[in-house]
């Protein structure tokens, strides 16, 4: 059985803020559109980082979180479309742009990537 959190989605590109209560066994990206509230989204499939939020307090699981480096989830970010709530929280959505610099930016553009992705290393 399921256990219902109360989740609060600071949205920083429009300055609005939502809380909605959602089941722990539901991605919150669906959760809360179920509800009626859009959050920024594309793939819904964790791969890219437009749903990306920054956790503020709580605890989250995002398994399936493909598209964020196992690095800067330890700092704290997640991506809502494919993230569970653990227990109630509280999260600040992110710039895409910003996100994808932390992430990627230290090796584009410096000759560091040979082949593939450095997701995995710290």
């Amino acid at each position: 059985m399921s256990s219902t959190y109360k989740v609060t989605v600071r949205d920083r590109r429009l300055g609005t803020t939502h809380t909605l209560e959602v089941p722990s066994d539901r991605y919150i990206l669906h959760s809360f559109e179920k509800q009626g509230k859009e959050l920024p989204f594309s793939c819904r499939n964790g791969a890219c980082t437009t749903c990306a939020v920054r956790v503020i307090k709580g605890d989250i699981a995002q398994p399936e979180a493909v598209g964020l480096s196992p690095h800067l989830q330890r700092k704290g970010y997640a991506l809502l479309c494919v993230s569970y709530a653990c227990s109630d929280l509280e999260v600040e959505t992110q710039d895409e742009d910003e996100v994808y610099e932390l992430q990627f930016g230290r090796y584009f553009a410096r000759g560091r990537v040979r082949a593939g992705l450095p997701l995995e290393e710290d």
